[in-house]
């Protein structure tokens, strides 16, 4: 639980959002109950057009600005990393196209405060967002489900970028994609401890067409590359262990078939290329769990290095704090 002076920083990547940016900010809080202070930051990923300008005349307390367009995954690290040196408590991340309710932000922050929760995931309402044809619904659902198995968090909606995250969760935050953050934050949430849980938010009428989800084929492959990406760099055992159980199988059933016609077939028949495959199968698989003992070693070291890392970012984020 959170007590004393708190500041809520609330941060927005933006790019090429300048006719969008205005109802955004319209919607934010300029008090949340908890809070002595609350700011706007604004991200500009390199925009193209007004959007740092509109910022700033919107009366956005702090604006910074990626001097390229570096993608949403960078643009939010460079959130967190400017709202920490800012001296936030609790950071909102919400999206520049005012999908997300700023009314829902008290429910969003409160879970932190209150219960000293690490991580809240805004849960949309998928199933009566009239925007969502009914095969994006089934995805998103269907997303969630695996982000749940493989991170080991309650998440309830994976791919919602409306989230309230304590300083010290926010400090221990990386990601090495750069398509988007939503469901890499939350693998490493569970393979760090943090403590997450989701609460029902609203959504505001679409103002535009989704810049992430061009097209179906092309959100499905880039989110399981995702989660595939982020399985294998934070709990590497595990995913090359199942996929060891592959050619193993493989091996045993075709090893099996030929012990079974060696000792019991009528006819003899050397069926020597089932044994021959049967063998190099269940050879890769061994090659395959010596790569997984390997890969958990890594993964070990890389532990350390975390638990360093979110040292020495704490300590030069206190001693060189942000000036905007």
């Amino acid at each position: 639980m959170l007590a004393g002076k708190l500041k809520l920083i609330i941060q927005i990547p933006c790019f090429n959002e300048e006719e969008t940016l205005g109802q955004t900010v319209a919607d934010l809080p300029t008090f949340v109950d908890g809070f002595d202070r609350v700011e706007w930051l604004v991200i500009d990923d390199g925009s193209s057009d007004r959007t740092s300008e509109v910022a700033k005349n919107l009366g956005v307390h702090h604006v910074v600005r990626h001097r390229h367009n570096r993608g949403l995954a960078a643009a939010f690290l460079t959130g967190l990393d400017t709202a920490l040196r800012l001296g936030a408590d609790v950071i909102v991340n919400t999206d520049a196209d005012n999908q997300y309710s700023g009314a829902s932000i008290p429910d969003l922050v409160r879970p932190v405060v209150e219960e000293g929760i690490d991580l809240v995931v805004g849960e949309r309402p998928i199933s009566s967002i009239s925007e969502f044809s009914a095969l994006k619904k089934c995805l998103q659902k269907a997303g969630t489900w695996v982000v749940r198995r493989v991170s080991g968090t309650p998440v309830l909606d994976a791919a919602s970028g409306f989230r309230a995250m304590s300083r010290e969760a926010a400090l221990r935050f990386q990601v090495f994609g750069h398509y988007t953050y939503t469901m890499e934050t939350l693998v490493q949430a569970g393979w760090e401890g943090l403590v997450v849980t989701s609460v029902p938010i609203n959504v505001n009428p679409q103002t535009r067409p989704s810049r992430l989800v061009k097209s179906i084929p092309q959100y499905v492959f880039r989110s399981a590359q995702t989660i595939v990406r982020s399985f294998v760099l934070y709990n590497p055992f595990q995913f090359f262990f199942m996929v060891g159980m592959v050619p193993f199988l493989l091996g045993s059933a075709l090893l099996t078939r030929w012990l079974i016609y060696f000792f019991f077939a009528e006819t003899y028949s050397s069926r020597l290329p089932g044994l021959i495959s049967g063998i190099a199968a269940i050879f890769i698989a061994g090659q395959i769990w010596a790569v997984a003992f390997l890969a958990d070693s890594q993964s070990a070291n890389r532990r350390v290095n975390a638990s360093i890392r979110y040292h020495q970012r704490r300590l030069e984020i206190e001693s060189e704090p942000y000036r905007a």
